[in-house]
């Protein structure tokens, strides 16, 4: 039995038996405690990580400028930006909306993890973890960036007045550019590139969100209505994903509106 907790080593952690998944990244660690960030740090350093911590919100923006990290763990109460706030900053800016974030947070409500996905959280942990489950969430997380193949993929999509550029990591509607987080570009381009098929929520996850995943099914209706809402929010007709009840979701065939 995995024993659960708030800080402190898990020496099992590190076992090799773990699928190698190659070079490991630059992990961000903001959190203010400052037992529960050297745990983190001293298991992912044993995994080949390289880690940076910061305390508070302003120094967690400030080392997103300077290092790039390839993942974020962050907590929700840090002084200065909450987590929230951090999330919503990244999200909006170009040069950082497609870097991964994981939530980990003493804030277990449905409302708050809800809350988290729609600030663009990628995946969202609670407090007390186990230092082998945030690894793996970490490892799922990072896979999930490449589960979308653009290599096979058609770079430039076109859908009447809704434009997709693998490239440039952009999406217009009418000519203007609707910002995206990087999981809601990648759904919208799932669907886009097949016009007309019907995906299931778990098929989605599995397309976006990577097979080895810890998120809920409806992590994919909550990504959907945050589609919408910024095509709305920009007063811009909204992509043509239909519903369909008890199944998932389809882009509008165009042939289906003739």
């Amino acid at each position: 039995m995995t024993t659960r907790v708030h800080a402190g080593v898990d020496p099992t952690v590190g076992s090799r038996r773990m699928v190698d998944l190659g070079r490991p990244g630059k992990v961000l660690v903001v959190e203010d405690e400052a037992d529960v960030a050297e745990m983190i740090r001293y298991n992912l350093g044993r995994e080949g990580y390289e880690v940076r911590l910061a305390a508070t919100g302003t120094d967690a923006l400030r080392q997103v400028k300077e290092v790039r990290p390839d993942l974020i763990l962050l907590d929700i109460m840090v002084p200065h930006l909450n987590g929230w706030e951090i999330c919503r900053r990244l999200r909006q800016d170009r040069e950082t909306q497609a870097i991964p974030v994981i939530m980990v947070t003493g804030r277990v409500e449905e409302g708050d993890k809800v809350l988290g996905f729609e600030m663009g959280a990628d995946d969202y942990v609670t407090k007390p973890f186990s230092p082998r489950e945030l690894l793996a969430r970490v490892r799922a997380v990072l896979r999930r960036g490449s589960t979308v193949d653009t290599r096979e993929a058609k770079h430039h999509l076109k859908a009447g007045e809704l434009e997709i550029d693998r490239h440039r990591f952009e999406v217009k509607m009418q000519g203007r550019v609707v910002e995206l987080t990087r999981k809601e570009f990648d759904l919208l381009a799932v669907l886009v590139a097949t016009p007309g098929r019907v995906f299931g929520r778990e098929e989605l996850l599995d397309l976006v969100w990577g097979r080895d995943g810890f998120v809920e099914p409806r992590t994919v209706d909550v990504h959907v209505a945050r589609l919408r809402a910024k095509f709305s929010a920009d007063k811009l007709p909204e992509p043509g994903i239909d519903t369909v009840r008890g199944v998932g979701y389809r882009f509008r065939d165009s042939r289906d509106e003739s």
